[in-house]
């Protein structure tokens, strides 16, 4: 996600340095990241890049089929002629442009992968309908994050992207464009002079720069004042995404085309310590996972450094100077504080927040998706027999149209000859409900605590099950045993109804409970739904399932059924309600679940830590 809108003017500007450095190469830095709602600022955000592109500019429609996408056969033309015809697709007619895609985080896998793959190669392969041609296809992309909350942009294109924009809390007040002699990419010059500061930059985030360029001026040296280059830039640049926590290769790479990029705008072939820090804050702080780590002091012990070597006669002054310079304050560490300046405010909060989603971002919150042959959404066509799904006509007539010359052999060539082995029918696909159920611990003297917390989560998320298409479910487990006491429903009078009247006390068969949550979710998956389970307990059984005590066996038969939700791929969230922490970690660890502390939650907060984990 990108990072909260501190300053709405300052990040109106840094988009507008952003656009002006994509526009001058679109392909080579791969697309933008555009998270805002749909509004005047976007729009005029978008008219902006479009008035500094040379190339055309496509919006691909939502849902778009893999024949408009990558191109086809050119059914009229190829009717005409008797013989096939290439159609090109939306990407290929975008060479040399940009893409501009809606809604982007809610992409399918098939259009991700087929994106990803003309981004990595810069050329369409097309091979269908009788087909093989391999077409260029050079282009950007701008994708249009509209998503609510967590939704995201699938990680295997947004790795692709070097920008990444928030204009969520831009108002159309702060949108607005610089003077004509005000540039766009305005950064310090290596030389200390010129060119003066970004009026829009954050004074913390100029501050590295200032100190780098505050030192006394050097004295005259032969190059006659011309900037100089610092250091490696690529080992700068992996230094500092390192430290960060970046793991992808490609973000160092893109830093380092973004400081080529803003170098070129000056007028210099090899990037300064300036420009790295300018795409340092561009492409990485964006991408942070992590705060780095703080310097160590220098211990008394450390060994002394080795003395340096005598001065040669031969090396100029100015070497001299430089090395000190340099020594004062390492590059990396310059760009480091431009990085560390430019994180997002609620990077730590996000980070303490961590842990993997139990669903795959792309199922959105409708659940997965599910085939089905007579109703859904159109995902394709396939060889099929029409009386068993849903002709695809223009699909049939598509596979039939390069065979007509051949038969047409003799009869009224204004028919189209159309065999068996042509026939295609639709692909479909529907999303399915998402069933979350509740296990919750009703044992003990704080069973009414746990309860309640329960019941007010439960009545949480079943407001929110019209807009999610979520259903709800609970299983309590007390005494000897386990019972479903709320069966999948999006009922919210019947739910308080039967929560109202839910029993406690006794002890804790937290076996029984966990098979009574399996069987349910395994019904939910056989009947087409997505199951997710939300475990609320301490993790200290004392219950075995045959009814009988003993803290040993209950705990060894409660690892056992957890080792059976991970055997059956079920997804799990284990809330620990224990007053100590960690109690039901192993229990977590051992159905490969995710694992949330909250011994003093209440209900707000655990139906915030089921929607995040099930988003």
């Amino acid at each position: 996600m990108a990072p909260e809108t501190e300053d709405p003017a300052g990040a109106w500007d840094a988009s507008l340095r952003a656009a002006a450095l994509f526009a001058a190469d679109p392909h080579g830095l791969g697309g933008v990241i555009l998270r805002a709602g749909a509004g005047p600022v976007r729009d005029r955000w978008l008219d902006h890049l479009r008035g500094m592109l040379a190339g055309p500019v496509r919006r691909m429609p939502p849902g778009i089929a893999d024949d408009r996408l990558i191109g086809g056969l050119d059914l009229p033309a190829t009717l005409r002629a008797g013989r096939p015809v290439i159609q090109q697709g939306l990407l290929a007619e975008a060479d040399g442009g940009v893409v501009v895609v809606p809604m982007a985080e809610r992409l399918e896998r098939g259009t991700v992968a087929r994106l990803a793959a003309a981004l990595d190669t810069g050329a369409l392969a097309l091979e269908r309908d009788g087909l093989a041609a391999r077409l260029p296809a050079r282009f950007g992309l701008v994708l249009l994050d509209e998503g609510q909350e967590d939704e995201t942009v699938a990680e295997a294109l947004a790795d692709r992207l070097a920008l990444r924009i928030d204009l969520t809390g831009v108002s159309l007040r702060e949108a607005r464009f610089p003077s004509a002699e005000t540039p766009l990419l305005l950064h310090v010059r290596g030389d200390g002079g010129g060119d003066p500061l970004a009026p829009e930059t954050d004074v913390a985030s100029t501050a590295p720069s200032r100190s780098f360029l505050n030192h006394p001026e050097p004295e005259p040296d032969p190059t006659g004042g011309r900037p100089q280059p610092t250091g490696d830039p690529i080992a700068t640049l992996c230094a500092v995404a390192e430290a960060f926590g970046i793991a992808s290769l490609r973000a160092p790479l893109l830093a380092l085309r973004t400081a080529r990029r803003i170098a070129a705008a000056s007028g210099r072939e090899e990037p300064e310590e300036a420009d790295l820090m300018e795409a340092a804050r561009l492409v990485l702080a964006p991408r942070a996972t992590r705060l780095p780590a703080p310097a160590q002091p220098e211990t008394r012990e450390a060994a002394e450094p080795p003395p340096p070597p005598p001065p040669d006669a031969d090396r100029p002054p100015e070497d001299t100077a430089e090395a000190a310079d340099s020594a004062a304050q390492a590059p990396d560490e310059v760009v480091l504080d431009a990085v560390r300046a430019a994180l997002p405010k609620d990077l730590l909060a996000r980070l303490l927040a961590g842990g993997p989603p139990l669903r795959a971002a792309s199922a959105g919150r409708m659940g997965a998706a599910s085939a089905s042959p007579l109703s859904g959404r159109p995902v394709g066509s396939r060889p099929g027999d029409p009386r068993r799904g849903r002709l695809d006509l223009i699909a049939t007539l598509r596979a039939a149209a390069p065979w007509q010359r051949l038969r047409r052999a003799g009869t009224d060539p204004r028919r189209i000859a159309v065999t068996p082995e042509d026939f295609r029918i639709r692909r479909l696909k529907r999303r399915s409900e998402t069933t979350t159920i509740f296990c919750v611990d009703a044992s003990g003297s704080a069973a009414l605590e746990r309860l309640a917390e329960a019941k007010g989560a439960v009545e949480l998320l079943l407001a929110e099950a019209y807009v999610r298409r979520d259903r709800i479910a609970l299983v309590a487990f007390r005494g000897t045993g386990a019972e479903t006491v709320l069966p999948p429903t999006r009922s919210l009078v019947r739910a308080k109804r039967v929560l109202a009247g839910l029993p406690g006390g006794g002890g804790t068969p937290l076996a029984a409970g966990l098979d009574a949550a399996a069987i349910l979710a395994l019904g939910v998956r056989r009947s087409g739904g997505s199951p997710v389970i939300v475990l609320l307990t301490d993790g200290r059984a004392n219950v075995a399932r045959s009814g009988l005590g003993g803290r040993a066996v209950a705990g060894e038969e409660a690892l056992s059924a957890a080792r059976l939700l991970r055997a059956q791929a079920l997804p799990t969230l284990v809330i620990d309600t224990g007053a100590r922490p960690d109690g039901a970690r192993r229990l977590a660890e051992a159905a490969q679940a995710r694992y949330c502390p909250l011994p003093h939650a209440d209900a707000g907060s655990v139906s915030a830590a089921v929607r995040a984990a099930t988003a």
